[in-house]
């Protein structure tokens, strides 16, 4: 029991650090309290492992009973209903849907053989699904709009890059969309959108702002996300898939909550026998790249973009940044500036 209390209070001090400092001032108080109140780790024991984690347990109390003003507010709030947080913890899961990522995505995409086939896995309300209906604004210097009219206002999605990025010119050209998702979000459904929202950090307006525009592009013509285990039906879901397109089978942030290495195993397996492109944007602790060539230095609160398992660029989680590694660093990413 001390050794799962303590793991877990190391989590919520790494969270602290690496993600919500700089970004969420109420979730780095409330994950600093977390790590040191007993009591609430020994409520997270008693959970699954896949639900001890911040994002969840955060989004859980606001889901149920709004943004808590400070950690008093929120341990009051957990004391009181601790039942039904649980309920929700164990109900829900971290579905966090950030389109932003898609401006990290894009120049890789964009450098693809054109017409794409999107095939996105842990894909939750399948908003990562239609980069091409969004605009990006790279370096507060170079818009992309959308590929084509979307019938409302397209969120913008600002992000800046290094030297070696190739920025796109234009936007990427999607011919076939699908996604796979043991419990996929409705676009319409105002339970889960309300979800949706809750997973939105306290203190980032902009994010939640993005969501809602994203949310309401989609409500256009809704992404078809499918409801399965990746297991068993990405095989079939990548067959309907158009033979003309080059079939892009992406994921980003999803491999954290696929704790079983022999599932890790089979989804790399199942990729490489659909002969289709692999982009990964994943904590380097979980990215399928080699572990040889991510170097020494992993820093904390960034994900590795990586084609087919080559490493291409360090991307921030949230969409604000990508930094390629460029050709000499490539194969070699501990030689490309990953801490500036």
């Amino acid at each position: 029991m001390a050794e799962s209390l303590a793991r877990i209070a190391s989590s919520y001090r790494r969270f602290a650090d690496h993600e919500a400092r700089g970004r969420s001032a109420l979730y780095e108080e409330l994950a600093r309290e977390v790590a040191g109140d007993q009591s609430t780790l020994s409520f997270l024991s008693e959970l699954p492992h896949p639900k001890q984690q911040p994002n969840l347990l955060f989004g859980a109390v606001r889901y149920a009973y709004g943004t808590p003003s400070c950690w008093g507010d929120f341990h009051d709030l957990l004391v009181a209903h601790r039942d039904k947080i649980r309920e929700v913890m164990l109900q829900r899961r971290t579905q966090t849907n950030e389109p932003a990522r898609c401006a990290t995505l894009l120049p890789l995409l964009a450098h693809l053989p054109q017409p794409l086939a999107l095939l996105e896995i842990g894909a939750s309300a399948g908003l990562c699904l239609i980069p091409d209906r969004y605009a990006y604004f790279y370096n507060n210097s170079v818009h992309i709009p959308p590929a084509s009219e979307v019938g409302v206002a397209p969120p913008t999605f600002s992000c800046e890059t290094n030297f070696e990025t190739p920025i796109p010119k234009k936007n990427v050209d999607v011919i076939w969309r699908a996604g796979l998702d043991l419990e996929p979000i409705g676009v319409n459904d105002n339970d889960d959108v309300a979800w949706l929202e809750a997973l939105v950090w306290p203190g980032e307006q902009d994010r939640l702002s993005l969501l809602r525009q994203a949310l309401n592009v989609a409500r256009q013509a809704p992404p078809p996300v499918t409801q399965g285990d990746l297991r068993v039906d990405l095989t079939a879901l990548a067959a309907q898939a158009p033979a003309n397109a080059t079939l892009v089978i992406f994921h980003s942030g999803v491999l954290a909550y696929i704790s079983s290495i022999d599932d890790r195993v089979a989804l790399a397996n199942a990729i490489a026998d659909l002969h289709a492109v692999w982009i990964s944007n994943e904590d380097p602790a979980v990215s399928p790249c080699d572990n040889e060539k991510l170097g020494a230095k992993r820093p904390e609160g960034r994900f590795l973009l990586a084609k087919d398992k080559r490493p291409i660029a360090c991307t921030d989680p949230h969409g604000r940044f990508i930094r390629w590694f460029g050709d000499e660093d490539e194969e070699d990413p501990s030689r490309a500036d990953w801490i500036q």
